[in-house]
């Protein structure tokens, strides 16, 4: 008869048999069906950026060839060649100013139909040198037949159609520019009268295009649903004819989001999502760079899970009565663990194998600790001015209405600080300008009220809980705060280097206010009105605080 000791063996290594298969076979499994649903959320990420940014750019032009499209049509007081020609005037006016502040116009034009005026023609301005935009001889329209939209198309394709419309890539008239264009049909009382459009450089596309990729070999390509290439890194689509275009593979025709296809006999996985414009952007990767880390990760775990097997086996047989005790310590602290307590009590501290892991077990536990704690502060810090957040200062509201509700006496001023013309900053000058703009105006309340916790809480508002020696000096660090600001805007050469902000400073009246929100709301409204008096050109710094 075996010992209880030999018994007791060989159930464990049974058991640890056992454990180990499922466990390997399950971990494998998991990260099989979890890194292929990683690695397609990885191409649905970076195709979604690439769409966000191209449809982007591509708005911006519709939006600016929509607005000279309503201001033309409102603008049309008549067809005879001498309203057409003041109305031409104006509109070339107004396609200046609106084509300027859009990004990659290579051309704009308003072309009047023939049918409507031969002497009128409209207009076509130039931009290829980036050195500004010049009228260029336009197309003589009258050699055209216009109900052939095979010709022309940025004039015949949209009087077709009688709407709005994105045309694919073609060679420009006059220029052997390749580009792309966006063109509205202009009416009036029903009468088709001509078209307005803007054509965009095709190599800013192609640029946007190949900034997206993914892993070593993956790439991204423009096309349409049926297959046709607008754009491919590594095919020149220019020089493609009927005869030399790629057969396309069947997966690029999907309608699902996600894709398999082999291309030059190499098996891609890919993500598609529509464009503006009506294209499809398209992400792909091959398969062994997308499948080969978890493939290899699998390897190591099947590895990996017949050494521990072996060393299982081994300790089993050795250690068989000398582990129950620190294995029942170790099995209690994991619970502790795992209900949230690191600071373990484990006692074993023989050099074995059972003395490092448990060392090893103490020292994750603090280190777990430490790192939790770490996150939990950055949780509340703002990503750009690294101020504190919304989140801390819901938090620090919260800390202060428990002592208004236990009674204690405090004394407390909240001051809420908002960033005057953001977003024009943002509209004119970009988000980059916008970013300095609010780091420049948190630094300086943080440099004024060094001893105030400072929170971002909104995208242009910041709010500060003064109390002890900030609140006892309030008037004192406004006044330096005015001698701050006028000092930063005197040597700013940018206005987004500047600091405008509008200011409002409410202090807690025990005795009228019954919680902390009350507080808030007055700073708040506080400092709306002094952004009302700032819009009036008067500095109500002062006197804004109660």
């Amino acid at each position: 008869m075996h010992s209880l000791r030999t018994r007791f063996t060989i159930v464990t290594v049974c058991i640890v048999l056992i454990a180990v298969i499922t466990v390997t076979f399950m971990a494998v499994l998991f990260i099989r069906n979890n890194e292929h649903k990683k690695a397609n959320q990885l191409l649905l990420l970076l195709c979604e950026t690439g769409e966000k940014n191209l449809d982007y750019y591509f708005n911006s032009v519709q939006k600016s060839v929509k607005k000279v499209a309503e201001y033309t049509q409102a603008d049309i007081d008549g067809l005879d060649d001498e309203s057409l020609s003041r109305h031409m005037e104006r509109v070339s006016e107004y396609f200046d100013i609106m084509a300027s502040k859009t990004n990659g116009v290579l051309t704009y034009y308003y072309r009047i139909d023939p049918e409507v005026s031969t002497s009128v023609k409209g207009f076509w301005y130039v931009d290829i040198d980036g050195e500004g935009f010049r009228e260029h001889e336009v197309t003589d329209i009258t050699k055209y037949d216009t109900a052939d939209t095979s010709k022309l198309v940025w004039f015949t394709v949209p009087k077709h159609k009688g709407e709005s419309i994105w045309l694919s890539p073609y060679i420009t008239d006059n220029l052997d520019w390749r580009v792309i264009s966006y063109n509205v049909p202009i009416y009036w009382r029903g009468q088709f009268v001509g078209v307005v459009g803007i054509e965009i450089d095709y190599s800013m596309m192609a640029e946007q295009v190949d900034s997206i990729r993914l892993y070593t070999n993956g790439y991204a390509f423009l096309s349409s649903a049926n297959g046709d290439l607008f754009y491919h890194p590594g095919i020149d689509v220019t020089q493609l004819t009927e005869e030399t275009k790629p057969k396309t593979p069947d997966g690029v025709l999907s309608t699902s989001t996600f894709f398999k296809y082999t291309f030059d006999g190499v098996e891609k996985v890919a993500a598609w999502l529509p464009l503006s414009n009506g294209m499809r952007l398209n992400v792909a990767v091959p398969v062994t760079e997308a499948e080969g880390e978890w493939n290899l990760l699998i390897v190591n775990i099947l590895l990996s899970a017949v050494a521990v097997l072996v060393a299982a086996i081994v300790l089993t047989l050795i250690f068989t009565g000398h582990i129950t005790k620190p294995i029942r310590q170790l099995t209690e602290a994991a619970e502790q663990v795992e209900n949230g307590n690191y600071d373990l009590k484990l006692d074993y501290e023989r050099n074995d194998e059972l003395g490092r892991l448990t060392g090893t077990f103490r020292s994750l536990a603090v280190h777990m600790r430490d790192h939790i704690r770490d996150l939990n502060k950055q949780v509340y810090i703002d990503a750009l001015t690294r101020v504190k957040n919304k989140g801390a200062f819901s938090v620090a509201t919260d800390e202060l209405q428990m002592q208004i509700d236990a009674g204690n006496d405090i004394k407390f001023a909240i001051g809420m600080f908002d960033c005057d013309d953001l977003k024009k900053i943002n509209d004119e000058n970009g988000h980059e300008k916008g970013d300095i703009y609010l780091k420049t105006a948190s630094g300086a309340i943080c440099t004024i009220f060094p001893h105030s916790p400072v929170f971002r809480i909104g995208g242009d508002e910041f709010a500060v809980i003064l109390q002890n020696t900030d609140y006892e000096n309030l008037d004192v660090l406004l006044k330096q705060f005015e001698v701050t600001v006028e000092k930063t805007n005197g040597t700013a050469v940018n206005r987004w280097e500047q600091i405008h902000v509008s200011i409002g400073i409410s202090e807690y009246d025990a005795e009228n206010d019954r919680s902390v929100t009350d507080v808030v709301r007055r700073a708040d409204k506080k400092m709306y009105e002094n952004k009302r008096l700032r819009k009036k050109g008067r500095n109500q710094t002062e006197g804004n605080n109660d």
